[in-house]
């Protein structure tokens, strides 16, 4: 890949106490960064559900590639959050269908799996495009599979926290107990 795109990286569900952490990354050409901005992306946190899923379509349209990764909740308890949200995004990064020369990360943390070049942004997803079109083609999708859990997992209000420790989330574990998709190891820190 040559030095007229940029490569963006974030994640989406580490501080969960309920389904899997996803990752996506996105390709973009510079050019397209200024449509993006033009459209309204930004950090998917600032985002309402509707802008989000407004955006979306328009990056997978402007973008070069993108690929999405996720680790599971029995990898999450395994080998801890960070190693298990650095799988997510190898596993993202390997979707796509060149080898990037850089990347950008979201965040301090360096990837140790990935041995090509990468530069690491604080607040990344309100710094650059690429690593804002990653953070809501994940929260999007990791959205989309946590309203689809819900019917599978009534009671916890899976639909409305997306698999944060809310109070309705805590009040569905004292009265219908653990799943097998709830992160142990993460529950155990609230008991």
């Amino acid at each position: 890949m040559n030095d007229s795109i940029e490569v963006g990286i974030d994640e989406v569900g580490k501080g969960c106490i309920f389904g899997p952490v996803f990752s996506a990354v996105v390709v973009l050409a510079l050019k397209n960064n200024y449509l993006l901005r033009k459209l309204g992306v930004d950090d998917s946190k600032k985002l309402s559900t509707e802008k989000r899923n407004f955006l979306l379509p328009k990056i997978l349209e402007l973008s070069k590639d993108w690929g999405i990764g996720q680790s599971s909740v029995r990898e999450i308890d395994r080998y801890g959050i960070k190693h298990a949200t650095e799988l997510s995004m190898i596993r993202a990064i390997y979707k796509l269908k060149l080898t990037p020369s850089k990347i950008y990360i979201d965040g301090n943390s360096q990837l140790s799996l990935w041995k090509g070049k990468q530069e690491n942004i604080i607040k990344g997803d309100s710094k650059l495009i690429s690593i804002a079109a990653a953070s809501i083609l994940a929260k999007v999708k990791r959205d989309s599979l946590m309203i689809r859990l819900d019917e599978n997992f009534k009671g916890y209000k899976i639909y409305k926290n997306k698999g944060y420790g809310t109070s309705d989330h805590f009040l569905g574990i004292n009265h219908l107990g653990t799943t097998n998709m709830h992160r142990k190891s993460f529950i155990k820190k609230f008991n």
